[in-house]
């Protein structure tokens, strides 16, 4: 994903005119991070499931020189039954997968339409079961797809929700948190694991700038962009007292936020989560926001700290993301 670290001036002139962005969903991609945490050796390249890990850390290390958004997502515990057989439908692809949901781990299925490979050289493929991973053995080429790909893929009606645990942002050139070792990731994953699986919701944003100002000195960087938006998705999804931060790092944010506001004449931020085609994965919940696939909300910032106000998406047509 685009996103590049940009470095402002130490000293950035004031806009001359008040600004008012829209920011809106360009990239958006899950990555179960419970796959990676604790930052364990990987799999040999050799293996299926290892092939699928090192480019699953590859993506990851790609975003982690970059400013981006990340959503660390909790969703019901589900695993594969490898105690019991898949099914076949009559003279067709369609397969059914035995499943096993929650910490109860109640017995479930999973049914799917098998799309042939382009590389297939068998007209059916013998299948592998693993708890967390479906191999699918094509002949020519293995795909490998974990369970939670299977659901995002093949299941279009919301199952479960997507409850959002913490914002922040992927720059890091420790790249602690593509390879599982981010500590206060890993507390709130551990704090849910017993009954749920974890997430990176990792999203590019575009962000339109209405103003007067015409001067190039006065456009706000990625950073700052980035900044501004963290601050607003945190008080919306996290609430006015998040629990996972100390009150250092939100009196801290709280001053970044004003000196940035009163330096770009801020007046309002709006920012919407929805784009076409979003699939159920992206209905996104916390404790202090109703499930919704479309997140539309205004900021003002009093002070630093972000004032929000929910918008209605009458008139407010979805974007399409940039492939």
């Amino acid at each position: 994903m685009p996103g590049e670290e940009t470095t402002e001036l130490s000293l950035t002139p004031h806009s001359t005119a008040p600004q008012f962005w829209t920011a809106t969903v360009a990239e958006s991609k899950f990555y179960w991070y419970d796959l990676l945490a604790g930052g364990g050796p990987l799999p040999d390249f050799r293996d299926p499931v290892g092939r699928y890990l090192r480019r699953m850390q590859f993506a990851l290390d790609g975003t982690m020189e970059k400013r981006l958004l990340y959503f660390l997502i909790a969703r019901p515990r589900v695993r594969i039954d490898t105690h019991r057989n898949v099914s076949w439908g009559f003279f067709s692809l369609k397969l059914t997968i035995p499943i096993l949901l929650g910490a109860a781990e109640r017995k479930s299925t999973l049914t799917i339409d098998l799309d042939v490979p382009f590389e297939a050289t068998l007209k059916k493929p013998t299948v592998q079961l693993q708890d967390k991973f479906l191999l699918l053995n094509w002949g020519a080429l293995t795909e490998t797809l974990s369970i939670h790909d299977l659901i995002q893929r093949y299941q279009p009606e919301p199952t479960f929700p997507s409850t959002v645990l913490y914002v922040g942002q992927t720059h890091d050139p420790a790249g602690k948190l593509a390879k599982g070792l981010s500590p206060l990731v890993n507390r709130l994953r551990e704090s849910v694991m017993d009954e749920n699986d974890t997430f990176l919701l990792i999203q590019r944003m575009d962000v339109k700038v209405e103003t007067t100002a015409r001067d190039m000195s006065e456009e706000a960087s990625v950073r700052t962009q980035t900044d501004l938006i963290e601050g607003a998705l945190i008080r919306y999804f996290e609430g006015p007292a998040p629990r996972a931060r100390k009150e250092v790092e939100l009196g801290t944010r709280r001053e970044r936020l004003e000196e940035l506001q009163k330096t770009y004449l801020l007046e309002r931020l709006t920012v919407d989560l929805g784009f076409k085609d979003a699939d159920a994965f992206h209905e996104l919940t916390s404790e202090h926001v109703p499930i919704a696939r479309r997140h539309l909300f205004e900021c003002v910032f009093d002070h630093g700290t972000p004032e929000l106000k929910t918008l209605s998406a009458a008139g407010r047509p979805l974007v399409e993301l940039k492939n």
